[in-house]
């Protein structure tokens, strides 16, 4: 496994300075080979879109299901930008408006949390981002060491940045966000019941860690919603950054948690095929619900 890990990173180190148009042409072509040959997680994508656009028809979804694909394999090929781009090109390449709200509340010495849901370009924006500010973000270690020493890498190459694996919980967060690091927070993956609330999701109890209300009184932050947009073609990225959160946190965090979810769900609304399907967000159920995967 990890002989096939370095071979696929030279071949990234490669691909990294063909033009991004290039890049995306070849993240298209082998987008569509795997939504044929890799079912189990199409079979994962298949049953997110059908618990969440119900309305759709099957070809419809199937469509979708293959442009999240594409989308998907593009942001997974495009990384190695990241990790081997001159900071010059990744300027280039991703625009961040509205960041000048997040320098604004980090003068004032405000606590920030960004608020980044699994779209497929989050980590060009996490990168681009990176060059602004000193932040924190946290991480799920992976069991492929080679691999994770690569995302780390990424991560960190610009300015001093701290990262927190998952495992050591909210707690180093919020002390540096207190120091004030702005924090860039993904908080809307499945990551089991512990410490998980259930919380609509397309209508569909989702488990859903809510950590962002808690982080937010902790820390004493605003809430800034960050939502990264590929561009089509290989034009680019952009990560637009939204108004800040009002009465946030509010009267519980039951409610705060279900806020964050409806937020999340417009905006992907907006663009389906790039959010994060391939994971399988609704694997934890409330008890005495079937398995949905």
């Amino acid at each position: 496994m990890e002989l096939f890990t370095r071979i696929f990173l030279a071949f990234m180190w490669l691909l990294h300075w063909l033009p991004l148009p290039l890049q995306a042409a070849f993240g298209w072509a082998l987008g569509h080979v795997l939504y044929v040959l890799v079912v189990p997680r199409r079979r994962v994508v298949m049953i997110n879109l059908g618990l969440c656009f119900p309305e759709l028809s099957l070809g419809e979804r199937r469509r979708l299901a293959r442009q999240n694909f594409v989308a998907v394999t593009r942001s997974m090929l495009e990384r190695g930008v990241i990790w081997w781009a001159s900071e010059a090109r990744i300027r280039r390449l991703v625009e961040l408006p509205g960041v000048e709200k997040v320098h604004a509340a980090h003068a004032a010495g405000q606590g920030v949390v960004m608020l980044v849901p699994h779209f497929v370009g989050l980590d060009m924006a996490g990168a681009r981002m990176a060059m602004e500010l000193d932040c924190v973000s946290m991480y799920a270690a992976q069991l492929n060491k080679v691999l994770e020493k690569m995302l780390l890498h990424g991560r960190t190459r610009f300015r001093s940045q701290i990262l927190l694996s998952r495992q050591e919980g909210i707690r180093g967060a919020v002390r540096a966000i207190k120091q004030g690091r702005p924090f860039y927070y993904l908080p809307d993956l499945d990551y089991g019941p512990k410490e998980s609330i259930f919380a609509p999701f397309f209508g569909v109890q989702t488990a859903t860690i809510p950590g962002l209300p808690r982080i937010a009184r902790l820390g004493n932050a605003v809430v800034i919603p960050l939502v990264v947009r590929m561009k089509p073609w290989g034009r680019g990225y952009v990560g637009e950054f939204g108004e800040l959160w009002t009465d946030f946190p509010g009267e519980s965090v039951e409610a705060d948690t279900a806020r964050m979810n409806a937020w999340i769900e417009s905006e992907v609304r907006k663009i389906p095929a790039q959010y994060y399907w391939v994971h399988k967000r609704f694997k934890t159920r409330p008890p005495g619900e079937p398995r949905l995967y």
